[in-house]
């Protein structure tokens, strides 16, 4: 694919997931029936209109809501992602190297297992963001030397962070009930099961002005990529520019894993991936890595949905068995080229 066509491809891919997300299911409808619902949704009737009546309104109050949240939280991890390997110049950065997706696990965990109820069905999800914010705020703060962020410090922070809420989530779920227990690995494997509009709307006022923030920084990722005593010179505050980018980073991560748990992978595949097609320009990339964090996860969730007749397989795990062999050819391909074969 071309540099000009990549983004036309994206979005005839997202377009196709969308609408297969929500034909394909137990009660399958077609690509007919879910334009019909749609426009229904907007006050059309037309005879394309899914029947009886509550199958029409199960596609609009369960599948819709999940086929956009899986949009959203794809959008959020991959652009996270893209952000990351441009503030630590490496290809193989990902949002969990800060804790963040740790932090909020814990965070949730600990909801989970002392059945907080504060907030009604959204105690876990508030649970979830103030863990990732604040792991991810913590490890910024102890990086921070002399007036600037010391990167090899942060990622060893990042590292003793996960350790710590990794021990933390055994901890809880060591002391928590059996069916607690079971919700919280549930919550580790990930999920779009269960996303409502109103939990949509929630990741959409964070995740979208996060996107924008950005790619409204993204010439200053290009000249971050020239070394940071030469963007400097070049007008760019790099540690403000590196610490509001590692704050929009923990918001587009925590909010995801608040709402649909832990979904590896996404921040690390696509973004590498668009940068072998489209160069390193973050102009086109950012968005780039929005389009196809959002198609690769309303594909995925849709195997997930369909893949195991009448069971909905845990996201999280799909994006693992993508990821996982993708991430281990990244790094025999880094050695080759370092030499670091015989």
């Amino acid at each position: 694919m071309s540099r000009v066509s990549t983004p036309f491809v994206l979005l005839l891919l997202l377009a196709a997931g969308v609408l297969v997300s929500v034909s394909v299911g137990q009660l399958g409808v077609g690509p007919k029936g879910a334009i019909g619902s749609l426009l229904d949704a907007v006050g059309l009737q037309t005879s394309w209109t899914p029947q009886p009546e509550i199958l029409n309104a199960s596609m609009q109050q369960i599948r819709f809501p999940r086929a956009v949240m899986s949009v959203l939280v794809g959008a959020g991890l991959a652009v996270a992602g893209t952000v990351m390997q441009a503030i630590f110049g490496n290809p193989l950065a990902e949002p969990g190297v800060v804790g963040v997706s740790a932090g909020a696990a814990l965070g949730a965990a600990i909801a989970i297992a002392t059945g907080a109820t504060f907030l009604g069905v959204w105690g876990i999800a508030a649970a979830a963001f103030a863990g990732g914010f604040t792991s991810t705020l913590l490890v910024y703060l102890v990086s921070r030397s002399q007036g600037r962020t010391e990167v090899v410090t942060l990622l060893l922070t990042g590292i003793a962070v996960n350790a710590f809420a990794g021990a933390g989530m055994a901890l809880v779920m060591f002391a928590g009930s059996t069916a607690s227990r079971e919700q919280i690995v549930f919550f580790q494997l990930g999920s779009l099961n269960g996303s409502r509009w109103p939990e949509v709307l929630a990741v959409l006022v964070v995740t979208v002005p996060a996107v924008l923030g950005c790619w409204a920084m993204a010439r200053q990722y290009d000249l971050l990529a020239l070394g940071e005593r030469t963007a400097a010179h070049l007008g760019v505050r790099v540690e403000r520019l590196r610490g509001i980018s590692i704050v929009l980073v923990a918001l587009l991560t925590a909010v995801g894993v608040a709402f649909a748990g832990i979904i590896a992978f996404v921040g690390l595949v696509v973004p590498h991936l668009l940068r072998m097609v489209l160069g390193p320009g973050h102009r086109l990339l950012v968005p780039a890595s929005m389009l196809g964090g959002a198609v690769l996860l309303t594909w995925a969730d849709t195997v997930a949905r369909t893949v195991v007749s009448g069971a909905d397989l845990p996201i999280g795990m799909l994006t693992s068995l993508i990821g996982g062999p993708f991430f281990l050819h990244l790094i025999l391909r880094s050695r080759r080229r370092s030499g670091g074969w015989a």
